[in-house]
């Protein structure tokens, strides 16, 4: 036990330029299939190109770290004592961001290791699910706040459920002598199967009752970057 643990502290062999070279060919191909991926499966408006190259980066170092620990085990334990000093505080908006850092730094470790097989594979999985989710609308939720006098709140109530009827959650109200705020809470997949009722044409119904103020409609979205 201990020689095969000296043998491993004392083991200075490198890699052949061919096994390196490879490594970083392949590195360099699954860095741009993420980047494609991220490209394409990218759904909001605030893309970032610059955090895209990032991506590449980041698998094409992993893939040199790997390659010079990957023969030596002093070296491995030094570059884990080096590596945890380090702290990175720039904020990531989007978790699906922090994902992709993962998914370039696990391409990187195994190019680096020559895993080829179980990057491509791992890789072609990770694609086929991003767009299958891609695929899948979000249902996202809209906010109706409507501003109006304490005198027309049941008014303003049978207005809602005539036409919402159990579609529509009161989420908050919000009661004065002089005014009555309240939020109604309504996913867009319920507004298209309550006889296809637009919007804009609750609004108007709404806005029509005397004592009504103010109706805002705010539509709530997964992702701030949108």
């Amino acid at each position: 036990m201990n020689e095969f643990i000296l043998e491993n502290l004392t083991n200075t062999e490198s890699l052949k330029v061919s096994v390196i070279l490879l490594n970083n060919i392949v590195a360099l191909a699954v860095v741009a299939f993420i980047m494609l991926t991220y490209r394409i499966t990218y759904t909001g408006t605030a893309y970032s190109k610059k955090y895209n190259i990032s991506l590449g980066m980041i698998a094409i170092i992993t893939t040199m770290i790997m390659s010079v620990i990957s023969n030596n085990l002093a070296l491995s334990l030094g570059m884990v004592g080096a590596l945890s000093i380090i702290r990175f505080r720039t904020a990531v908006k989007d978790v699906r961001d922090s994902a992709f850092i993962f998914w370039a730094i696990a391409s990187g470790i195994g190019c680096g290791v020559s895993q080829y097989m179980l990057i491509a594979i791992g890789s072609f999985v990770l694609f086929v699910f991003l767009l299958i989710m891609r695929q899948i609308s979000p249902d996202n939720r809209q906010l109706i706040i409507i501003q109006t006098i304490p005198a027309v709140q049941n008014k303003v109530e049978g207005a809602i459920t005539e036409h919402l009827g159990k579609k529509v959650r009161l989420t908050m109200k919000n009661l004065t002598k002089e005014t009555c705020e309240m939020v109604y809470t309504v996913s867009e997949g319920a507004l298209e199967k309550a006889n296809q009722i637009q919007m804009v044409d609750i609004v108007q119904k709404l806005i029509k009752i005397e004592g009504v103020h103010r109706v805002n409609v705010v539509e709530q979205l997964d992702d701030i970057s949108r």
